[in-house]
């Protein structure tokens, strides 16, 4: 059985061997960058299953790496590592298309439970349809790019978050059907807490405001299991 590939780009690097030697120790090949764009090459020839960021990094920094490889790859998990703890800084990162985030300092458990659990998530959504993967969907007079993020009518573009890209195509996946909202916020938030279930709701409200060019387009809330796309 091959080895999970981490990349790891930390630019302290004390704090990188520990991770490295630890990661390492547990079965996983870690491949370490010491800075965001090493981290963008690593990226782009190593193929890894999962990334651990730091945000405060020379040349380039966790945040802006994770903005190109979410251009590339909508859906590789990725933990940001960061000293600061702003509010602000957490869901920045979450907006960027972080699926994890850990404060320093940290215990080496903490991160291997997390990577453990991301990987699963990961797994699972392998087997989403391939229509899903590469091309343009059809959402009533839309057209959906999940990959560039970007939703189109004929009167207007859309550029989308990373999250409310991924929600979309969840919805899409589900259409017609209903989309459970547990499965969902854990796989894009991380939990299913109560501050995660209406920071989703707000999220359906922004899909619904891009959607409502065309009326023949309905979210239905269903009351306590989640939503159904009507298209």
């Amino acid at each position: 059985m091959s080895k999970m590939k981490v990349l790891l780009v930390e630019d302290e690097l004390l704090l990188a061997r520990i991770i490295k030697d630890s990661l390492e120790s547990r079965g996983y090949q870690v491949t370490h960058a010491v800075h965001g764009k090493q981290g963008l090459d690593f990226f782009q020839t190593q193929a890894p299953d999962i990334l651990v960021l730091d945000v405060m990094m020379p040349q380039m920094d966790g945040f802006s790496l994770a903005t190109e490889i979410r251009k590339q790859n909508p859906r590789i998990p990725i933990i940001f590592l960061t000293a600061r703890s702003q509010v602000e800084d957490v869901v920045k990162g979450f907006e960027l298309g972080g699926n994890d985030y850990l404060r320093k300092p940290f215990s080496m458990e903490e991160l291997v439970v997390r990577i453990k659990a991301l990987l699963e998530r990961s797994a699972l959504g392998a087997d989403t349809p391939t229509e899903l993967n590469n091309q343009a969907l059809r959402i009533g007079a839309f057209t959906f790019d999940p990959v560039k993020q970007v939703l189109e009518h004929p009167q207007e573009h859309i550029s989308l978050s990373h999250r409310e890209s991924e929600l979309l195509r969840h919805l899409y996946l589900h259409r017609n059907n209903v989309l459970e909202r547990g499965p969902v916020l854990r796989e894009l938030w991380g939990d299913d807490s109560i501050f995660n279930a209406r920071s989703m709701d707000v999220y359906i409200t922004k899909i619904r405001r891009h959607l409502q060019r065309d009326p023949s387009i309905q979210i239905i809330n269903v009351r306590g299991i989640g939503y159904k796309l009507v298209c």
